[in-house]
């Protein structure tokens, strides 16, 4: 992978912003997840945390917020419901983000920018398509496989190669008139 690759993913997952304000790691719940992995059983009392269809995010401020009411009904389904860190990388993907846990994977992207990086290379090396389609700057293809197919709506793929554009132009601007290579 090169490294405008991880710079526009970084930058187009979470806005340059790893952490919040609070420290805490960048999140973002999927009440549809939710739903999924607790059998609809939260739909009825809790609509805005458990619910068959996607969205209904709000403000950032109001993130924690929801998954703490889900982590109260059933942790572990609402630790795998959310996405987190620089990679937005859902919690249901610990295993391929090379975890033996939900709650292992969470206090690792709690802890550092560099185990948000350690958690994205596993998981994309995990997927053959995916790591392909990222060397090969195919964003379409590895936007597919990144965040589902959904991503044409919110031209996913289109901004990662705008920002790998600027990037590769950054770097090439930093190493005009050096003796790199």
């Amino acid at each position: 992978m090169d490294i405008a690759a991880i710079q526009a993913i970084a930058e187009v997952e979470t806005s340059g912003h790893a952490f919040d304000e609070s420290g805490r790691p960048r999140i973002l719940f999927e009440r549809h997840y939710f739903h999924r992995y607790t059998a609809a059983k939260y739909d009825a009392k809790h609509p805005g945390i458990s619910n068959a269809k996607q969205g209904g995010y709000g403000k950032f401020s109001a993130r924690y917020a929801k998954l703490e009411e889900a982590y109260r009904l059933a942790p572990e389904a609402a630790l795998r419901s959310a996405s987190w860190g620089r990679f937005q990388i859902m919690g249901d993907n610990f295993k391929a983000a090379g975890f033996t846990s939900v709650k292992a994977f969470v206090l690792a992207m709690s802890q550092s920018e560099s185990q948000h990086l350690k958690a994205f290379t596993h998981f994309v090396m995990s997927n053959k398509a995916m790591l392909s389609a990222l060397r090969e700057h195919d964003w379409a293809r590895f936007a597919k496989a990144y965040n589902g197919p959904g991503y044409l709506k919110n031209e996913y793929d289109t901004k990662l190669r705008d920002a790998h554009r600027r990037y590769v132009a950054l770097a090439g601007q930093s190493t005009a008139g050096s003796n790199l290579p």
